[in-house]
């Protein structure tokens, strides 16, 4: 049987390197969308350990309504992402600012 707090770790650390792909790589769009996902899975991780530990499934249904909400996420971020390749020829985000109307 693994401690919770060792998932507890393993989601913070999850999450800072989530936190840190951010602040790291401010150029990539793509990547600042996948530093997002790994965020919201750390979060998922301290759920679902918690909801385990505390025998409650309540945990559990809540990260299915957040895992749902990010796929929709991602789906609309990457929509958005072929539409500015395709209009602007780059996914770098300081050529966003050329968007401002």
């Amino acid at each position: 049987m693994i401690p919770l707090n060792h998932f507890l770790v393993l989601g913070a650390l999850l999450f800072a390197i989530g936190v840190a792909g951010i602040f790291l790589n401010r150029k990539n769009l793509i990547v600042i969308l996948m530093a997002i996902e790994l965020m919201l899975l750390a979060v998922n991780m301290n759920f679902i350990a918690f909801s385990h530990f505390l025998a409650d499934p309540g945990g559990q249904v809540f990260v299915f309504f957040i895992l749902t909400v990010a796929a929709a996420e991602s789906a609309i971020g990457l929509a958005i992402l072929v539409t500015l390749f395709r209009n602007l020829k780059s996914i770098n985000v300081d050529d966003l600012g050329s968007l401002k109307g």
